[in-house]
């Protein structure tokens, strides 16, 4: 993706933590062995939950991947994967201190809902009932808010994983925030590749986190978007594109990218990932929630091809966002039959969340790692769970993989349920 001083971007860190494996060599090794994380909740009682089954990071000691243990105290859940991964993405980059000016390093990164759970207010709401056990206002000042830890509030913001970053990697550059659900990962990338072009950096940190695994997220995410009740084989509850599909899987988990101007990273001998060629952006409007939902991401996916310079035939693959919900997904499938055009028949489709669930920002991150570690291996993992389908959802689905890519140019995507649309297409070098 060449800017107009004729800059190129492409990627040479990546860090990952998900539900399949911490690390993106165990990421990859369950995407290619069908190795599904979803399962059985066992950390709290689900009786009274639409869902019993979720997509956890299993064995995550976060003090082993921090850089210091002391912040451990005012990161959320979120927060943790996000650093975390950060961490290993710099660590794949190979940038060492000095390597880069720390003013020419940025961060930008997305973030979902970091939701308030009752427990961590309990106390101070009992503070406030007065003799007849009623919520007295007055006590508030005089017991209630004594009892919030000091520091409560830096457990919720949407900007401290950037901001951690940040101070972990001394990132004195552009700093900012994403927080648009699903499409916050690519949006961030986009707007790291605009840095890059402009001179602005020489790289940038980015990626996204989420973590779903609470009753209370759980319940809201099935009220706005529709868990599945399949609760026979969790396993093969999230089944993309299939025509028996009944709703999405919650999770959680984090990937973080190092992005960088070309000719810097050729200077110090990066290995690269892939090359950034085109970012698009898009959204519903007024089209949500009637007939014209989904020409967000039509346009989404027609502005990154045409930045990017290729034809639609050309593309290896397309790593979709693959919900799992009735409607999601076929407005999903009209959108690449109206972007591409027939070819996309032709182009392999593979959906991660079969394997990892769906968890807001975070989820958009990891499937992004998923598809520039496809690039990588020249091979695109299968969709778990396709097996009918869907006559509305008329697309190649990897059903049997992994497959071998016939070209090393793959179309990533990500769509909200409210039409925030990104995608962008990415090239092996």
């Amino acid at each position: 993706m060449a800017g107009c001083d004729g800059s190129r971007v492409v990627i040479t860190g990546v860090g990952v933590i998900s539900p399949i494996g911490i690390g993106q060599d165990n990421f990859w090794n369950s995407l290619i062995s069908n190795r599904s994380g979803i399962d059985y909740l066992t950390s709290f009682d689900t009786d009274e939950l639409p869902s019993p089954f979720a997509a956890e990071v299993k064995d995550f000691k976060a003090g082993d991947l921090l850089r210091d243990r002391k912040f451990l105290k005012v990161m959320s859940r979120d927060m943790q994967l996000g650093v975390a991964s950060a961490n290993l993405a710099m660590q794949d980059t190979g940038l060492s201190d000095g390597d880069i000016d720390p003013y020419r390093l940025g961060v930008v990164y997305g973030a979902g809902r970091m939701t308030t759970h009752p427990t961590e207010l309990a106390s101070a709401v009992a503070a406030c009932q007065d003799e007849d056990d009623e919520f007295s206002m007055t006590r508030w000042g005089e017991g209630g808010m004594g009892r919030i830890a000091p520091l409560w509030l830096l457990r919720q913001l949407p900007n401290m994983p950037a901001c951690h970053i940040s101070i972990d990697h001394n990132a004195r550059g552009p700093n900012n925030t994403i927080t648009s659900r699903d499409a916050s990962a690519l949006l961030a990338l986009s707007e790291a590749v605009r840095a890059i072009e402009a001179g602005r950096v020489d790289a940038m940190i980015v990626g996204a986190c989420s973590s779903n695994i609470h009753p209370v997220d759980i319940a809201k995410f099935h009220r706005f978007e529709g868990l599945s009740r399949r609760n026979d084989d969790p396993a093969r509850a999230c089944r993309p594109f299939d025509f028996e599909r009944d709703g999405a899987v919650v999770g959680e988990g984090a990937a973080t990218f190092v992005v960088e101007n070309y000719e810097h990273a050729k200077r110090r001998g990066a290995d690269i990932y892939a090359e950034v060629l085109g970012v698009g952006a898009g959204s519903d409007g007024k089209g949500y929630p009637n007939e014209s939902v989904g020409l967000g991401l039509v346009r989404a996916i027609e502005a990154s091809i045409k930045r990017s310079g290729i034809r639609p035939e050309e593309l290896g693959h397309i790593n979709a966002q693959g919900k799992s919900t009735q409607a999601d997904d076929i407005v999903e499938s009209r959108a690449y039959h109206r972007a591409l055009g027939d070819c996309v028949l032709k182009v392999p489709v593979t959906a991660m969340k079969s394997f990892v669930g769906h968890f807001d920002a975070g989820a958009g991150a990891v499937e992004l790692a998923g598809t520039l570690l496809s690039l990588k291996h020249g091979q695109v993992p299968a969709t778990l769970n396709y097996e009918i389908p869907d006559p509305r959802c008329r697309l190649n689905i990897v059903q049997e993989g992994p497959q071998q890519l016939r070209t090393r140019t793959a179309l990533t995507v990500n769509r909200t349920a409210m039409g925030q649309s990104a995608a962008a297409v990415l090239r092996a070098m």
